[in-house]
């Protein structure tokens, strides 16, 4: 017991150590950007996807968090700042993001009607250069769509309270109760989970990115070693011969899913305590929902 105590504490302080080391050494991790094949890139790609993955990139989320919760203990005021600005991050992204799901409708009808219509096996698009696939590589992308919807609005959506409630007892407790299940379910249920999602989506990312392979196993200096006969393995396999072939932009959504509902966990669970601490007449404060313009369907949204 006592060692799992020392071993958290003393990388909660050395996150700040790591931290500023990681940003005087920005080209040791980032250097692989301008991509040139070189051996300096190779081995920057791998500190890379070792360190997105590793402790200390844990704990530097984690200290980040905990810094944030002692301002904002100190001043109120500074933690409904970190709350707007998370919120709105999600709400921006989602609002944007579910553009994607009338696409989507677009793109089913034309593939409708220049399969039974025109009779056509391809669909071109683009002025000057264009861009021809087979219908059958078309429809299949329509799933890319109802991922980026499901993957990039799911904290757009809590925001909004759109998301389905099983409440057992939450509706029978007391406001502040309320809030105390809240900030409970934040730390316990929503940050594990986006932890435990991040480790397996990162690997599974990279996995079908890049050859050798890496693993969550693998420490950095076997990643090194491992940098030399590294190269670019991008995942281009479909489902059908002429299917959609780029199922690799499903695991960096993935990963972006993972990553916005730990930052939205934190927004909760700082919500959660304002509004714990400063009662029912702060229960929506700051809050930026979506007016639907009819009072029957803002009503039928409220009760679910």
């Amino acid at each position: 017991m006592l060692d799992g105590i020392i071993w958290l504490v003393t990388n909660i302080a050395m996150a700040f150590y790591n931290t500023a080391y990681a940003l005087f050494t920005m080209g040791d991790w980032l250097g692989w950007v301008l991509w040139d094949n070189s051996a300096e890139d190779k081995q920057a790609l791998m500190r890379f996807v070792y360190y997105g993955g590793s402790v200390e990139f844990f704990f530097f989320c984690i200290t980040t968090f905990l810094v944030l919760l002692a301002i904002g203990f100190w001043r109120n005021a500074f933690m409904w700042g970190c709350v707007r600005a998370l919120e709105g991050f999600a709400n921006v992204i989602g609002r944007v993001a579910a553009w994607a799901g009338l696409f989507m409708v677009l793109q089913q009808i034309v593939i409708i009607f220049v399969q039974r219509i025109f009779a056509q096996a391809q669909i071109s698009m683009g002025l000057g250069m264009t861009f021809s696939k087979d219908i059958s590589w078309w429809a299949e992308e329509l799933k890319f769509y109802n991922a980026l919807v499901v993957a990039l609005c799911v904290t757009y959506t809590f925001v909004q309270g759109g998301h389905v409630r099983v409440d057992l007892v939450y509706s029978a407790v007391s406001y502040r109760t309320k809030k105390v299940i809240d900030m409970a379910g934040s730390l316990l249920f929503m940050m594990p989970m986006a932890v435990l999602t991040w480790l397996y989506s990162w690997y599974f990312l990279w996995r079908h990115l890049i050859v050798p392979n890496p693993s969550a196993s693998d420490t950095l200096d076997r990643l090194l070693a491992k940098s030399r006969a590294l190269r670019w393995n991008v995942e281009t396999i479909g489902f059908s011969p002429n299917g959609f072939n780029a199922y690799f932009l499903f695991k960096i959504l993935l990963c972006a899913f993972t990553a916005l509902v730990f930052l939205h966990a934190m927004a909760f669970f700082m919500r959660s305590y304002l509004e714990w601490k400063e009662g029912p007449e702060s229960d929506g404060k700051y809050l930026d929902k979506d007016r639907l313009g009819d009072d029957e369907a803002e009503l039928a949204a409220d009760i679910h």
